[in-house]
């Protein structure tokens, strides 16, 4: 995700953000006032945002000040100028307690805000650190109005303010919301991140004139909703106001691709991703431990595989351990020199492509768009997006939100960095609840009865999706490299000194790609005049939403024009059938993909099954009895999105 989300306590954490955040990451020296020390870190002041501002007598874009952030975010949730507004009714003659009551937002609280991080994808900010001046200001443009759009739809579609007994009622705040926003140029590894932290106040007022507490809760369940808005507003004003295109990358085998700028060099991403690289050697130190650990008896802890959900605490920890501390800042100027140059001598990029990124990114997206034509169908949209959260969501249970964010996704995956019409998103939304998904909510709160927590399933089943993959077992022999003085551990062949295998629990987003072409050719067998409403067209979508790597070559030289070319390693269907459904405008030869496809994912999941199982039996085979012996004893590890970093995450991993 390109939006993080964490709680702000008043207390020592936000003399954290007073102390580090609200000056660029750098490390505030004492006694030196917050717009001095902004200054000589080189970072633009903080400011005001929100519709909750005219409340409190602030405008958007005003500068935040040190006493009105401690008293929003450091008392407990007193009015930004309650130190004026205390002196001004003493001053009257008013008691001490009377004006001290007068400058409280409600109930004092110890949750007093959120902080948003919202960072744009790698290829937007390497444009954004390598650009000339005009680049710069349009993408910075581009994220600032990405942030005010998203915090609009959270004032309007997500805060809640809760009261009564156990916070039984829920509301809207009409006047909106109050909100801080800082901005940051650089990671902690030095490199670019362009990234703004927007701390956001729990204050907000109801109808009656009261102020109450927005429920925290909702704001981090619609994050990833929250992301996919902000990728998607980014990346089509970035394309249309510089030229460009966006195109799905695959990161990680079987994992979601990533939508990047076309053009930006793969090898360039992996330059800002050091972070990364390191928390993914020290992750893979820390799988072996967890999949070797044993009690006093001598019997495995946990299962000998890892879940997802342990990988993901994994995964935080690693971003802990390899946390490097903070560096001195520079002004903005120096650090894009400095980048600049760092990449040319240590990227492995060519020096002219480095300073003329953007022209090569124009160039590729001219190629992409007169090829790729940015066609979205609801019907087809509802179906990939319900199958989709159908197998990524534990047990097929899912709520709204759920589809809201991967029905934004899928469209920034079909339009290919182009504008959609507003309100697009919904329309898909809409359409899979009704057509597809069933409504199996037993409310037992008034919460229940909402919208946003109706529970769903399929109206379908899945039952001719292939099982899982058998997860590898662990084999005792292979050993962590050991220490100087140990014996060296055993290794498969061909396996270098210091690598060994760790069982992980197969990823689901290839089941989920499986499924929603199972489902497309169940309903265009059984009942695909239900699902398609106004005409559309197949081929124009289905290139659209294609990698690149999926999409037909070029047209063959005539004198070989005979001859089929070989598959290549990345070759995901038949290239022959694909490009005659690239040629095809009629609605039946561009569905029968649909079966090509399907008949080819099913026998990679096969041959993908008998591997696993081959591995599976030569692995437990020798250790029968040490298995009867040793039983495994389960755990609580369950089913949880997949949190696999590959060779580079797109930002850097625990900013």
């Amino acid at each position: 995700m390109t939006v993080d989300i964490r709680v702000i306590r008043a207390g020592q954490m936000y003399r954290y953000y007073l102390r580090e955040t609200v000056v660029g990451d750098a490390r505030r020296p004492a006694r030196t006032p917050l717009r001095a020390a902004q200054e000589q870190a080189g970072v633009p002041a903080g400011r005001w945002m929100g519709r909750g501002l005219a409340a409190l007598g602030l405008a958007p874009g005003e500068e935040v000040t040190e006493a009105q952030l401690r008293n929003l975010f450091g008392e407990r949730g007193r009015h930004p100028a309650a130190d004026r507004i205390e002196a001004d009714l003493l001053a009257a003659g008013a008691s001490p307690t009377e004006a001290y009551r007068a400058g409280a937002l409600g109930r004092r609280v110890t949750v007093t805000g959120v902080d948003f991080v919202f960072r744009p994808q790698t290829s937007i900010y390497l444009l954004w650190a390598f650009g000339d001046e005009e680049t710069r200001l349009v993408i910075e443009a581009a994220h600032e109005r990405a942030i005010v759009r998203v915090l609009e739809w959270i004032e309007d579609e997500v805060a809640v303010i809760r009261y009564g007994k156990d916070g039984i009622y829920r509301v809207r705040p009409p006047g909106g919301l109050v909100a801080a926003r800082f901005r940051h140029y650089e990671a902690r590894s030095g490199r670019p991140l362009l990234h703004d932290h927007l701390l956001l106040s729990v204050k907000g007022q109801r109808l009656d004139g009261k102020w109450g507490s927005i429920h925290t809760t909702a704001l981090f369940e619609n994050t990833v909703a929250a992301s996919a808005l902000y990728n998607e507003l980014v990346a089509a004003e970035v394309c249309e106001e510089l030229g460009l295109a966006t195109e799905p990358r695959t990161v990680t085998p079987g994992r979601r691709p990533v939508m990047e700028i076309a053009g930006v060099p793969h090898e360039l991403i992996r330059w800002t991703s050091q972070r990364s690289d390191q928390i993914a050697a020290c992750l893979e130190e820390l799988e072996h431990e967890y999949v070797t650990a044993v009690d006093d008896d001598g019997e495995l802890r946990f299962l000998p595989v890892v879940s997802e959900r342990a990988r993901a605490k994994m995964e935080r920890i690693a971003a802990r351990k390899t946390r490097p501390p903070k560096k001195k800042t520079l002004p903005l100027a120096e650090l894009r020199v400095w980048w600049k140059v760092s990449a040319i001598l240590t990227s492995k990029v060519a020096a002219d492509v480095i300073t003329s990124l953007l022209e090569y990114a124009r160039a590729a997206a001219a190629a992409i768009q007169a090829r790729v034509a940015a066609v979205v169908d609801i019907a087809l949209a509802a179906v990939d997006v319900t199958a989709t959260v159908f197998v990524m969501n534990e047990g097929g249970r899912f709520h709204r939100r759920h589809l809201l964010a991967e029905a934004r996704r899928h469209l920034a995956l079909v339009s290919r960095g182009r504008r959609r019409d507003p309100g697009l998103d919904d329309q898909v939304v809409a359409a899979a609840i009704s057509t597809h998904c069933l409504d199996i909510s037993e409310p037992k709160t008034v919460r229940g009865l909402e919208a946003g927590y109706r529970l769903y399933t399929t109206r379908w089943a899945l039952s001719d999706l292939p099982a899982r993959r058998p997860p590898a077992v662990h084999d005792p022999a292979r050993q962590h490299p050991a220490d100087p003085g140990e014996s060296p551990e055993v290794r498969a062949p061909g396996r270098d000194a210091g690598e060994w295998d760790v069982p992980r629990v197969p990823l689901q987003y290839e089941r989920a790609v499986l499924a929603g072409a199972v489902v497309r050719e169940q309903l265009r067998t059984t009942t695909a005049t239900a699902v398609r409403g106004q005409a559309y067209d197949v081929v124009a979508h289905q290139q659209a939403a294609m990698p690149e790597q999926l999409l037909g070559p070029a047209a063959a030289d005539p004198e070989h024009d005979d001859q089929e070319p070989e598959a290549g390693p990345q070759e995901a269907i038949d290239m022959t059938a694909l490009r005659a459904l690239r040629d095809s405008r009629t609605d039946v030869e561009a569905l029968d993909i649909t079966a090509d496809r399907l008949r080819h994912l099913q026998d990679v999941y096969t041959k993908a099954g008998e591997a696993a199982r081959a591995r599976a039996a030569r692995y437990t085979a020798p250790d029968d009895a040490d298995a009867a012996a040793h039983p495994v004893r389960p755990n609580d590890q369950q089913a949880h999105r997949s949190q696999q970093p590959g060779p580079h995450r797109g930002r850097e991993a625990g900013h």
